[in-house]
């Protein structure tokens, strides 16, 4: 003979008060017991058991709402564990965040150590001993966790000015991708960032940026006007400072890469030429992304177009090729699995191209010396100081020459009216 309700009423109090306070594993063994007792269907049983004290609400056969509150049960308060990574942690995080240019949690994580040491070396923040330990045993999931609500206070897209060159194009191959030994250092991606800020009409300053594939060293160099004589000049000068030999160039299908002069030159220098197809940014994708992270990202998209301005943009380089290489992790893809619609991506840890370099066996140990020597000296707090001063210049000069335009303009209108 089965159980009356009220006794299964009271075994069902009872049973909901152990099935509540023990742990995952032992629900199983309370809930088969609560069966066999009962001889209720284990979905009801289950039912039972998670809301017994609460107010349930049923549909009852004749399409009744029926309410079942169960008796109540005093739950067990459970102590909130302490945090702990306290504000001070997150003071401190998002400063280096912000010193490093706000990156991913992975890029962070990588380069806290290294920022941690140079803060103390050039006696920039005092941290706390307990702060620095807490900041060794931070994960890179809990520091996109700490810094969610900061990374939304602070959210900037490209033109193109690339007319294609119909010269020596038959000449130049195109890169394939197999024609070149990206295992090796050397082989680099160039292109021209204009700085028209949406005005094509007459000269304007360009950027020269060339990436080296394998390392991600990048170097920067402002130019008057996309004129061959400018492009290959500026080209010489970022090809002595690179800490090794360059071995190959792609470019886009531009007039400034693809002529006689630059071609005649790679010839004779035994520097590899080639060109992606046109019309197919992603045959450059590793100068394109250079292109904002590098370029647009601390340039923006303003017109550019006298000689003080250019001359700041070199000085901004200046300071900044070094931010770059030396303080700015990067992830290279190692594999990419395409499964139906999704696909599947695989990084290497984050490493900055300096790291990549020291690493690398084809690079001597004289040039490996010279590398940690420039990077003993530099304080990538200053450099970020010195990087955000020089904005500020060009920014204000912006809006100056703005400001100086519409002054103009409304003179013009003015005069044109009285009339």
């Amino acid at each position: 003979m089965g159980l009356s309700m009220k006794a299964k009423k009271e075994v069902s109090k009872e049973y909901a008060r152990r099935y509540k306070k023990v742990r995952k594993r032992s629900k199983t063994e309370v809930l088969d017991e609560f069966v066999e007792l009962t001889g209720y269907n284990r979905c009801y049983a289950s039912y039972i058991l998670r809301n017994w004290g609460r107010k349930v609400f049923l549909r009852g056969k004749n399409g009744d709402r029926l309410v079942i509150i169960g008796e109540f049960v005093k739950r067990k308060r459970y102590r909130k564990r302490p945090r702990k990574y306290d504000e001070a942690v997150l003071k401190v995080l998002v400063m280096f965040w912000k010193v490093l240019n706000f990156p991913c949690g992975k890029r962070l994580k990588a380069e806290l150590s290294e920022v941690v040491k140079k803060s103390r070396q050039f006696k920039e923040i005092k941290i706390p001993i307990e702060v620095k330990s807490k900041l060794d045993s931070i994960s890179a999931a809990t520091i996109d966790r700490l810094l969610k609500s900061e990374r939304k206070k602070y959210e900037l897209k490209c033109r193109a000015r690339t007319k294609p060159g119909t010269l020596l194009k038959k000449q130049i191959a195109i890169r394939t991708g197999t024609d070149w030994n990206e295992d090796e250092v050397g082989y680099t991606e160039v292109d021209l960032v204009s700085h028209d800020g949406g005005n094509t009409s007459g000269d304007f300053c360009h950027t020269l940026d060339v990436v080296d594939v394998k390392s991600g060293w990048t170097d920067l160099q402002a130019v008057k006007n996309k004129a061959q004589i400018w492009v290959f000049e500026a080209l010489e000068e970022i090809r002595e400072r690179l800490p090794f030999a360059l071995k190959g160039i792609d470019s886009d299908n531009g007039g400034e890469f693809i002529n006689a002069h630059l071609f005649n030159y790679c010839k004779e220098e035994g520097i590899d030429f080639t060109r992606g197809r046109s019309s197919h940014k992603n045959d450059n994708c590793y100068v394109e992304e250079k292109n904002f992270t590098a370029v647009r990202n601390y340039v923006g998209h303003y017109r550019y177009d006298n000689e003080q301005e250019r001359t700041l943009l070199n000085e901004l380089y200046s300071y900044l090729r070094l931010y770059l290489n030396y303080f700015q992790p990067l992830m290279k893809l190692k594999s990419k699995e395409r499964i139906g619609s999704k696909v599947t991506k695989k990084y290497d840890q984050p490493k900055t191209p300096y790291q990549r370099l020291l690493e690398m066996e084809e690079i001597n140990e004289a040039i490996k010396s010279e590398l940690k020597a420039i990077y003993k000296e530099l304080n990538p707090f200053e450099l970020k100081r010195n990087i955000e001063k020089i904005q500020n210049k060009l920014f204000k000069m912006v809006y100056l020459k703005r400001k100086q335009i519409y002054s103009n303009r409304k003179n013009y209108e003015y005069n044109i009216s009285t009339f």
